[in-house]
């Protein structure tokens, strides 16, 4: 507003064409300039008051759309110059809430890209549509959010109802203030270091039945007469259907019954036929390579979930031991040590479906020669079992029974557990340099983007307090302290609203001190004023 001269639903208007991307929109400015930015995204701006003249309220005007001459009170002009009656104006507003376009509604006279001032739209329509102005503004809420890629819903069911918003990069993780953890880019569960694009194929190999398919090819073969599969459940070559067809088990071929040990009568299939062998092996060989990576996948998100029960149990023993008589009063390291233990988890487990994709030849086969995969792969393997050796150490030590121990063995365990902290937080950063740097930085074609490793785990969002009113809307609002809230919830009914030197500004900053480093908020669109 300030940098363009504008008014308020003018800027929201540039914004929501260009999608809430100020950079680019400061782009289109330098490229082509204010007229070009403007009139590509409707927006009407009069440079004098006086070059549209308002209409007064004792002359009359033909309204083009009903062909009634009207007196000037029953008459609104936009900012593009064009007059019609407020009714054909409600009617037209009314239909274009309905049908999901309040974000942009555009002037009705013909050709006329200009969109209408928001404040006309709320007043019009909420004089004979009270709900359709709720609507109409919840949908101009909305688009800060839906069409804005720093700003999103959190995915939680049953939706909380929080928005949440980043600063830098989209590909991070986050955990909104009802407890979900999920991928900000995506907004599946928090999957670093798996990309996008790996956890949602792994998710979709696990859940459809690709793999069940891969079982029958390798243990069973179609009958020649129905073409269901079989089951070989004896020695003999001849096999039976329930169907009553007799095949052959080594080549598929139907025969008849009479066989001896040795032949089946009338059938020969001795000659070596390489293509059926080759697809037989292949799919073998990628249903025991699925099954390597899927088993350990699974063994330490089980784990994980384990470790998460027993975390109750531990912070019990820490409880028991501060209140006995001893010289050890300090037990941060358990909680520090069970902090890690569950991030480094997370990692090792999500590190098998990585794997899984970056050595196959789903994604990768042309970006890398078998020697440089095999090279690539025996680094990781590296890195990765030195981690999970770690973790595993971790594991073992946080669990002992402290809570019975002398001091002196306290004391041993407590170094055990600082020191494999920092081991496996140096290992995990050192993994994630490995596949940012020498591994998808290393791709021509890298698309391919993973959350940054964060030592104190996923960012937790801040939630911020922003002014609400419970008057009724209205595009300029005042606020008290005692008015100011919490935002993020979805499922109230907002306007938007200015602030001035007496009202309340717009949000505050967020804490700096929140959780990971840097700083999340759940702060909705600047301003937001509650109509209820």
């Amino acid at each position: 507003m300030e940098m363009l001269s504008l008014r308020e639903y003018h800027a929201r208007t540039l914004l929501i064409h260009y999608r809430w991307d100020v950079e680019k929109l400061l782009a289109v400015l330098v490229e082509k300039g204010k007229a070009d930015l403007f009139s590509e995204a409707g927006v009407s701006v009069v440079e004098s008051e006086d070059t549209v003249t308002p209409l007064s309220s004792s002359s009359t005007a033909m309204c083009d759309i009903c062909i009634e001459e009207l007196p000037g009170a029953k008459m609104t002009k936009m900012d593009c110059g064009h007059a019609f009656c407020n009714d054909c104006w409600t009617e037209h507003f009314v239909v274009k809430i309905n049908e999901g376009q309040s974000k942009r509604i555009r002037c009705m006279a013909h050709k006329c890209n200009a969109i209408c001032d928001e404040a006309v739209v709320r007043n019009l329509v909420g004089k004979r549509h009270p709900d359709l102005a709720e609507k109409f503004d919840r949908f101009l809420l909305e688009s800060y959010i839906e069409d804005n890629r720093m700003v999103k819903w959190c995915p939680s069911t049953p939706h909380c109802g929080n928005a949440i918003r980043v600063e830098d990069d989209e590909f991070c993780e986050v955990e909104c203030s009802c407890g979900v953890q999920f991928c900000f880019s995506c907004l599946s569960e928090a999957h670093s270091p798996c990309s996008c694009m790996m956890w949602e194929l792994w998710m979709k190999k696990c859940r459809d039945e690709s793999e069940t398919v891969n079982w029958i090819t390798v243990h069973t073969k179609p009958c020649p007469k129905c073409h269901k599969p079989v089951e070989k459940n004896g020695g003999c070559n001849l096999v039976s259907c329930i169907c009553g067809q007799a095949f052959c088990w080594l080549c598929g071929g139907a025969t008849g019954r009479d066989h001896t040990w040795s032949r089946i009568a009338g059938h020969s299939c001795g000659r070596y036929i390489e293509d059926r062998e080759k697809k037989t092996e292949r799919a073998k060989r990628d249903l025991y390579r699925y099954m390597h990576y899927h088993n350990r996948y699974k063994a330490h998100t089980d784990s994980f979930k384990l470790e998460s029960k027993l975390k109750e149990t531990i912070l019990e023993k820490v409880s028991i031991s501060e209140e006995r008589e001893s010289r050890l009063r300090d037990f941060s390291w358990v909680t520090n040590g069970l902090c890690r233990l569950f991030r480094s988890r997370r990692v090792l487990s999500y590190s098998y479906p990585f794997a899984f994709y970056m050595f196959g030849e789903e994604l990768f086969k042309d970006e890398m020669t078998n020697e440089e995969r095999e090279i690539k792969q025996h680094l990781f393997e590296d890195q990765q079992q030195q981690l999970e050796a770690n973790v595993e150490k971790l594991s073992k030590f946080l669990e002992e029974p402290f809570d019975q121990y002398t001091d002196d063995k306290v004391m041993e365990i407590r170094m055990q557990v600082i020191n494999l902290s920092v081991i496996i937080d140096s290992l995990c950063k050192k993994m994630y340099e490995c596949i940012e740097n020498d591994l998808l930085g290393s791709l021509q074609r890298n698309t391919h983007n993973i959350a940054p490793y964060k030592s104190k785990g996923i960012e937790k969002a801040s939630e911020l307090a922003v002014c609400w009113n419970g008057k009724a809307s209205t595009t300029t609002g005042k606020c008290h302290p005692s008015d100011c809230g919490t935002s993020g919830k979805r499922d109230r009914s907002f306007s938007f609203g200015t602030s001035d030197d007496k009202g309340c500004p717009s949000p505050k900053q967020p804490k700096k001190e929140s959780y990971g480093g840097g700083f999340f908020d759940l702060n909705l669109p600047a301003e937001v004023l509650d109509r209820n």
